[in-house]
Formats: C-alpha cells, structure tokens, sequence
C-alpha cells in the first residue's frame, strides 16, 4: 500500500527529496514543516510520508512505541516506489527517518532510482550512550550522501562524530550550538533556527546540483 505524501515546493523543481519523519514525531512536526518550508524556498520539491506505525497512530490516538529501524526498509522503498518522482530523487528523513533511508539508499542508488541522501540530524547513538552506535553500514556507503548535524546534537556532538572514522565521501554541514532539530540557543551562537535553516536549504540545494 502506498503511504499518502504532503507535498512542499514546486511541482516542476528539477529535485524532489523524499523525506520520512524521526521515531517520536508525525511528518508534519513543527521541525519537519520548517525544514520543508526552507528547502522549498531554495526551489526544492519536498515530499514527506510516514511509517504505518506513525499513520495508525494519527488515526488512533495511540502512543505506540516505534518498530525497529530496520524493520521499516520495506516502506521506504515502497515509498519510492509509489511516489514515482520524475527526475533527480533525494532520500532522507529527519533522524531515525534518514536512518532507514541510509540503510536502504545503496541498492535504490544501484538500482538507478535516487541520486543522493540527505539526513538531518543523524541518530549516530542514542542520547547518553556513546557506544551504542549506529554507524556500521555508513563506512561501506556508496551513494553520495550529506549529513546535516547541529553541534550540540546529543545524537552525535562535533566532539564526537570525527571519531567514528566514517568516508570521506559523506559529507558534512555542520550547524553552530544546533540541537537535534538543528536549533541552535541565539544568545549563546548568535544564530537564529531560521539562520541555521536557511544556511541548511542553500548547502542542499547547491549539494543536489552536483549530483
């Protein structure tokens, strides 16, 4: 069953990014809109859906605790699928939903249906368990791909993501004091979320033209 898409941006924008939600918030989050809003605004075609356990839990009121990540790569690609998107494809989410897009982003790119992946703010380790990593499959990835990251991140600090030793070939934004919604605190960074949103949209828009 193809998942209903909400739809940002031009209809005719030569990039259309598939976007999937995190594992606690609905795809038409106050992050989620923002991102949408500015990526739009760079000319970008936004189309976001969710996981059935995410839609059930619209239509039912209930709190149900998300399923494994990777139990959740069927949808993604029947998403893909359904979408249909003509020209150049971007897949991504905002956490764990760019996590289940990585995970699947090879044999999509291998198989010639998307071009590039894009995460914002990526779950490298749950919050205060460094060591809980979720990097294993990024060290073999082969699609281009381009992680947006605040720097206060309790996913994954600036401190801490050089460590991991991941390919050169994924490419980094980094947002000053941005937190998990790549918000930063203005009187410490003297940055806005719109700053860090636009700054977000412009590098993806200018990254999606070299793909």
């Amino acid at each position: 069953m193809t998942p209903p898409f909400l739809f940002t941006g031009p209809q005719d924008a030569p990039v259309t990014l598939l976007l999937a939600h995190g594992s606690g918030a609905p795809m038409d989050s106050p992050a989620m809109n923002a991102a949408a809003a500015a990526l739009a605004g760079e000319g970008l075609r936004v189309a976001r859906f969710e996981f059935a356990y995410m839609a059930a839990r619209r239509a039912d009121g209930s709190r149900r605790p998300p399923p494994k990540a990777e139990t959740l790569n069927p949808e993604f690609r029947a998403a893909v699928a359904g979408l249909g998107a003509s020209g150049k494809l971007v897949i991504g989410g905002k956490s764990m939903g760019g996590r289940v897009a990585s995970m699947v982003a090879d044999a999509l790119h291998a198989e010639g249906c998307v071009a590039g992946l894009l995460c914002l703010g990526y779950p490298f380790h749950p919050p205060e368990k460094p060591a809980q990593l979720r990097t294993a499959h990024l060290m073999t990835l082969s699609v281009p791909a381009l992680i947006c990251q605040g720097t206060r991140d309790p996913f994954g600090t600036r401190e801490e993501v050089p460590g991991y030793g991941l390919p050169e070939r994924i490419r980094f934004l980094w947002l000053e004091d941005g937190d998990h919604d790549l918000k930063p605190r203005k009187s410490i960074s003297g940055f806005s979320a719109a700053d860090h949103l636009a700054t977000m949209a412009k590098t993806v828009r200018t990254w999606t033209q070299s793909l």
